[in-house]
C-alpha cells in the first residue's frame, strides 16, 4: 500500500474520530474526554500498524472505530433522546404577577410542612421541554398550587401518594405521574425510589424536580441529572422561582 493511500485512509480516521469525541462532548463532556484518549490510542496503535505492516490489527481497529458511533448511540440513547427533545423545546415559560410569587409560597409551606411529617413527595417543576412523551399521567387535575391540596395528595392513604405532581405555568396539570427512573450505577444507594425517578426524568428534559424522603425528612432538589440534597430553605426558595420564571423583585 502507498504512502499516500495510507495517509488517505489515516485522514478518514482522524476525522471519523474528531467527529466521534466533538459528539460526545455534546452529551457528556466527562466521558468525551475518555473517549480523547482512547481513540487517540487507537490512532496511534492504527499507525503503528500501518508502519509495521500488521494489517490484521489496522482491520479489527477499523473496524472497532466505525462502530464507535453505533456504541456511543447504544449506551447513550437516554441522554441522545434529551438532546432531541431539546430541539423542540417550547418557549421559556414566563410567569409574571402576584400569583406567581403566591405560588412559590405555597409551595415552600406544602415542602416544610411534607418535610417536618416525613411524607415522601415528588413535585416536577416544567420549564421548557415538554413531558408529554416521557411521563406516563396518572391523573388529570387543573388546579392552583396550594399547600392543602399538595399535602392532601402526598398523605400515605391517598390513592396517588406514590406518584409525581406536574406544575406547569404555575398550576397543578397532574398527580400520581410515574417517572422514568435513571439506571446510573454511580447513584448512592442511600437515595431511594423516589430519587431514582428524579434523577431519571432530569436526565431527559430540563425541569427541576424536588424531592422529599420519607426516611429523612431532607428536601432534594434535582436538575440536569444532578442532586441538591438536604437544600436550605433561603437556596429553595431562590431555585423554585428560578425554575418556575418567577422575576426577582427589588427593595
Amino acid at each position: 500500500m502507498t504512502l499516500s493511500i495510507m495517509a488517505m485512509e489515516f485522514s478518514d480516521i482522524l476525522l471519523l474520530s474528531a467527529l466521534v469525541v466533538g459528539s460526545a462532548f455534546v452529551i457528556r463532556r466527562d466521558v468525551a474526554l475518555r473517549l480523547l484518549v482512547l481513540m487517540s490510542l487507537a490512532c496511534a496503535f492504527s499507525l503503528a500498524g500501518r508502519l509495521a505492516g500488521l494489517w490484521p490489527v489496522v482491520r479489527l481497529l477499523n473496524l472497532l472505530m466505525a462502530s464507535t458511533p453505533v456504541i456511543l448511540a447504544i449506551v447513550f440513547q437516554s441522554d441522545l433522546r434529551r438532546a432531541l427533545l431539546a430541539l423542540g423545546k417550547r418557549s421559556p415559560v414566563r410567569l409574571e404577577g402576584d400569583g406567581d410569587i403566591e405560588t412559590v409560597d405555597e409551595l415552600l409551606k406544602a415542602l416544610k410542612e411534607l418535610a417536618e411529617k416525613k411524607i415522601g413527595a415528588l413535585i416536577v417543576l416544567v420549564r421548557q421541554i415538554p413531558l408529554d412523551h416521557i411521563v406516563q399521567v396518572g391523573t388529570e387535575i387543573d388546579a392552583k398550587v396550594t399547600c392543602e391540596l399538595l399535602n392532601s395528595i402526598f398523605l400515605p392513604y391517598s390513592p396517588i401518594h406514590d406518584g409525581a405532581v406536574i406544575i406547569e405555568k404555575g398550576k397543578l396539570t397532574k398527580a400520581g405521574c410515574l417517572l422514568p427512573l435513571s439506571q446510573n450505577p454511580d447513584i448512592a444507594k442511600s437515595f431511594g425510589t423516589r430519587h431514582r425517578a428524579a434523577l431519571g426524568l432530569s436526565e431527559l428534559c430540563d425541569s427541576h424536580i424536588l424531592v422529599v424522603s420519607e426516611e429523612t425528612g431532607k428536601i432534594s432538589l434535582v436538575h440536569d441529572a444532578k442532586i441538591t440534597y438536604d437544600i436550605d430553605h433561603l437556596e429553595l426558595r431562590k431555585m423554585i422561582k428560578k425554575a418556575l420564571g418567577v422575576k426577582q423583585r427589588l427593595g
